[in-house]
C-alpha cells in the first residue's frame, strides 16, 4: 500500500506543477486526501500504514500545492508589471530610438549609423546590406565611434531604392576579421507590443526590437543642433 501511495503523490505532484489553473490543483488535491482516507480504512490489520509517512506525503503534496499557487500569483505580478511597462513607453510611438536593427531609407535623406568598431582594429568597414541581405555597398571607416551618415549610394555610386537596410561593421586586424556586429541605427517606433513578459517596439521597418535594446531617443521633429 505504501508503494502505490509515494507514486500517486508523485504523480500527483507532477500534474500539479505543470497546470496553472487553481481549479484542478484543488481537484487533484481532494483526491489525494480521498485516497489516504480509502487507505487508512481498508489498510491490512498486519502491515499498518506508516504514519510517518502518511503524514510526509500529505505534507509534501501542500508544499507543492502552496509552490505552484506562488508561482501563479508571481505570473500575475509580472504580467501586470510589463504591461505597466509597456503603457509608460506608448509615449514612444513616433519617437525615433537608436538600436542595432534595420533602418528605414527614404531615397533621399542619408540615414545616420553609430558604429562601435573594436578598439583593437587596424582597419574597418561598414558593410550595407538590403532587406534581402544582399550587400550593396563596403565603406571604409575610421577606427572611431564617430557616426556616419550613409548617403544612400551602392557600389557603382548611385543611389539605391527606398527601402530598410541594414548595417554590419567589421573590425580587422592584420587583415582577420576579429568582430562583426549590427551597428546601431535611428528607426522609427510605430507600435508597442508585449511578448511574454519583454516589451516590443515595431519600428517603421517592421523590425520587432526589445525596448531594454535601446540606446537613445530623439523626437524626429525637433532639430538637432
Amino acid at each position: 500500500m505504501t508503494t502505490e501511495v509515494s507514486q500517486f503523490s508523485n504523480a500527483g505532484a507532477a500534474s500539479s506543477s505543470g497546470s496553472s489553473g487553481s481549479t484542478n490543483l484543488t481537484s487533484d488535491f481532494d483526491t489525494f486526501i480521498q485516497l489516504l482516507t480509502a487507505q487508512a480504512k481498508y489498510q491490512d490489520p498486519t502491515e499498518p500504514m506508516d504514519n510517518t509517512e502518511y503524514a510526509s506525503q500529505l505534507a509534501e503534496f501542500s508544499m507543492v500545492e502552496q509552490q505552484v499557487l506562488t508561482n501563479d500569483n508571481l505570473s500575475v505580478v509580472h504580467q501586470q508589471l510589463g504591461l505597466g511597462n509597456m503603457a509608460s513607453l506608448t509615449g514612444w510611438v513616433g519617437m525615433e530610438v537608436r538600436a542595432a536593427a534595420a533602418a528605414q531609407f527614404d531615397g533621399t535623406n542619408p540615414v545616420n549609423v553609430a558604429p562601435n568598431p573594436a578598439a583593437a582594429a587596424d582597419d574597418v568597414t561598414l558593410v550595407v546590406k538590403d532587406d534581402d541581405g544582399k550587400e550593396v555597398n563596403r565603406i571604409t571607416l575610421p577606427v572611431s565611434a564617430e557616426p556616419y551618415d550613409w548617403d544612400g549610394t551602392n557600389f557603382s555610386g548611385d543611389t539605391v531604392a527606398a527601402g530598410a537596410y541594414s548595417f554590419v561593421v567589421e573590425s580587422k586586424k592584420d587583415g582577420e576579421v576579429i568582430l562583426s556586429e549590427t551597428a546601431e541605427v535611428y528607426t522609427e517606433v510605430r507600435e508597442t507590443q508585449m511578448q511574454g513578459s519583454d516589451v516590443v517596439l515595431i519600428t517603421e521597418t517592421g523590425t520587432a526590437i526589445l525596448a531594454t535594446s535601446v540606446t537613445a531617443l530623439r523626437d524626429p521633429n525637433e532639430e538637432v543642433v
